[in-house]
């Protein structure tokens, strides 16, 4: 009987030091990420027959119960997952936000500088102090594009570095999860037991994976895990690993891709394939903020060259000669796959060729084996050059010419950015202040012997004056013939355009009618007529030769400030820059906005997991004093046995 007793004491006693011990364990590890609660689970010892009845045998422990709610601990991984994306998201949009729409170093005061100094060049009647002023203004303005593309290049480096250091963590972290599946497998396996410690650390580490992506995770053989991320993409099977890999971009290899290794071939992965985390965020914020806020600088930048550019060859400078391009125009930026066949001889070259036409996305050239394919990557419209020739085809696409030339293989692809590169490229080419075309290239007269009261407006010209220029003077003679007023002395073979100063057109006439207020139009050349001319008065349009003080054509040019432009005739270059700030600004907002919702998420998701996993220091003092009193008690059951023992032993003396 006291041997009994002595057996059910000492198994009290392993018990309550047993709870001592993992109490212990759970005061001095109440302060480690991620640890959980540890709990000892007793059970009753297996009861002996003495054939009167059972009698108990003491307590046994069960098992050392690890108190962890996975459906919990889900939401808490992927509330990380979220938050840590749009902190990354976050703190790369907040610079270009900051950098835009600062009224110093942003680009609206350096655009109403320019035209400003476009505008005083006008009043000044195109005198040298307002050139040099004009001229300065544009070196400014075009600084500024450079210095703002430059930052932007500087983000797109970090967002660079910011792939490459979350690539190396990733794989680290795998490679952990994976030894960590290995070593609670070999425990399992021989113990029948988890190890409740490398459990907890795997956990901690599958939630710092999530800060860096959003990871999937699925229960394994053998108390393992499976993680996989992105669209399914296995990155912890078991004890194997799957690796990462930070990788060029076939078509740019300034710009870092996430690739998926599989054996020794690693694919490239989308930006939107991977998200969640420091590197979704990332990859997040360059695909759909830095990429397309470059370009729309650059647009900005193309759109004034070009449209600036224009206008300046329609004037005349100094010298009297026709003007010459004022700013660069960037080509676009065009990427060869470098995956492609070797005996592909395909040159591609694309050029802005109507900034209104415009539209915000990439496009991707590729050939299926027939024919050339140019693809809008916005919205995947696809347009197949035909028919094709090797010497050199040219197709027009939303604004943009691609010329495309020689041969290729199948599947062979181009990668074409029409204005990421404007802003880099915006260069000032007029570097004498005599070049600047402020002169319109024509100028209108009419002899003090008119007798009616008609007047010529000063004419203006347009491109089709530069294609191909009528011999000029030019005398228009007004007859009455008769009641049916017409004009004449118009260049033979050519067509005359008239529109009255409503607005209609009248219809073409071999005797060009006159109209008080119509407008005339031939050869590149636009007049207009009012007042009422007498019979035989003569108007005459001749070249603007030793026009110097004329400035006609500065005006013109700054009118362009408050010209649309851009978006189908819908936005001016201003504007258009505004709606880029406007766009980032929001997007920023946005970001902030729900990064501060998802905190708010993962604050609640960790406080829901801590009420199941966390240690409650006052819980574990009370469970320390319940636990002493067991043992003291098992103590004294063991004392009592023992004093029991002791006088049996007397009994037989």
């Amino acid at each position: 009987m006291s041997g009994n007793l002595l057996s059910i004491g000492k198994s009290g006693l392993f018990a309550a030091q047993a709870g001592l011990s993992t109490t212990g364990h759970n005061i001095t590890n109440a302060g480690v990420a991620g640890y959980n609660r540890q709990v000892v689970v007793q059970a009753t010892a297996p009861m002996l027959d003495t054939g009167v009845g059972f009698q108990g045998t003491g307590t046994q422990i069960s098992q050392i119960k690890r108190y962890s709610d996975e459906f919990l601990n889900s939401q808490v991984r992927n509330a990380q997952a979220s938050k840590s994306g749009l902190d990354s998201y976050y703190s790369q949009i907040s610079q270009i936000d900051n950098m835009l729409a600062d009224q110093t170093a942003g680009l609206s005061p350096s655009l109403q500088g320019f035209f400003k100094g476009v505008q005083d060049m006008a009043a000044n009647r195109a005198s040298v102090p307002s050139r040099q002023s004009m001229l300065s203004s544009a070196d400014t303005l075009a600084t500024r594009f450079q210095a703002l593309d430059a930052r932007l290049g500087e983000i797109r480096e970090g967002v660079n570095s910011t792939i490459e250091s979350s690539v190396t963590l990733i794989n680290s972290y795998a490679q952990q999860i994976a030894d960590l599946n290995d070593k609670i497998g070999s425990f399992a396996a021989a113990q029948q037991h988890a190890p409740n410690d490398l459990l907890d650390k795997r956990d901690q580490l599958v939630m710092e994976l999530n800060t860096q992506v959003k990871a999937n995770v699925m229960p394994g053989d053998n108390n393992s895990l499976t993680v996989s991320i992105g669209s399914g993409q296995p990155l912890v099977v078991g004890a194997r690993t799957f690796q990462l890999a930070a990788t060029k971009s076939p078509f740019d290899q300034t710009r870092v891709e996430v690739g998926y290794v599989t054996g020794s071939k690693v694919t490239v992965l989308a930006d939107n394939a991977l998200s969640g985390g420091t590197l979704g965020g990332a990859l997040d914020f360059r695909s759909r903020t830095l990429d397309p806020a470059q370009s729309a600088l650059g647009k900005v930048a193309i759109g004034l060259a070009f449209e600036f550019n224009a206008q300046h060859k329609l004037g005349l400078d100094q010298n009297g000669l026709a003007g010459k391009d004022f700013f660069s125009v960037a080509p676009a930026f065009v990427g060869k796959n470098i995956n492609n066949a070797l005996s592909s001889t395909t040159d591609i070259k694309a050029v802005v060729s109507d900034p209104g036409k415009l539209v915000d996305s990439d496009y991707k050239i590729a050939f299926d084996g027939t024919n050339y394919n140019v693809i809008r990557l916005s919205d995947n419209t696809s347009t197949a050059v035909t028919p094709y020739d090797a010497a050199g085809t040219t197709v027009s696409i939303d604004g943009v010419d691609f010329r495309i030339s020689g041969l290729a293989s199948k599947d062979d692809e181009f990668l074409v950015r029409p204005t990421i590169g404007g802003a880099a490229n915006f260069n000032v080419l007029v570097k004498d202040v005599a070049s600047i075309a402020a002169a319109a290239p024509i100028a209108t007269s009419a002899p003090v012997s008119n007798t009616g009261t008609a007047k010529i407006s000063e004419g203006r010209v347009d491109q089709r004056f530069l294609d191909n220029p009528p011999s000029l003077p030019v005398t228009l003679e007004f007859r009455s013939n008769g009641g049916s007023p017409i004009l004449t002395g118009f260049p033979a073979g050519v067509d005359v355009k008239v529109v009255t100063s409503d607005g209609k057109e009248l219809p073409p006439s071999a005797d060009v009618k006159f109209v008080a207020g119509a407008t005339y139009s031939f050869g590149g050349i636009s007049v207009t007529m009012t007042g009422a001319p007498g019979n035989g008065d003569t108007f005459t349009i001749a070249g603007n030769a030793g026009g110097v003080g004329d400035t006609r054509n500065i005006g013109l040019l700054g009118d362009l400030q408050t010209k649309n432009i851009f978006n189908n005739g819908s936005a001016t270059i201003q504007s258009s820059y505004a709606q880029l700030v406007s766009t980032v600004g929001n997007k920023t907002r946005e970001v902030q906005v729900n990064g501060d919702a998802a905190g708010a998420l993962l604050t609640q998701a960790k406080a829901s997991a801590a009420d199941v996993s966390g240690v409650n220091l006052d819980e574990e003092a009370t469970n320390l004093i319940k636990y002493q009193q067991a043992y003291q008690a098992a103590g004294k059951v063991m004392q009592i046995a023992g004093t029991i023992f002791d006088t049996l032993l007397s009994i037989g003396r």
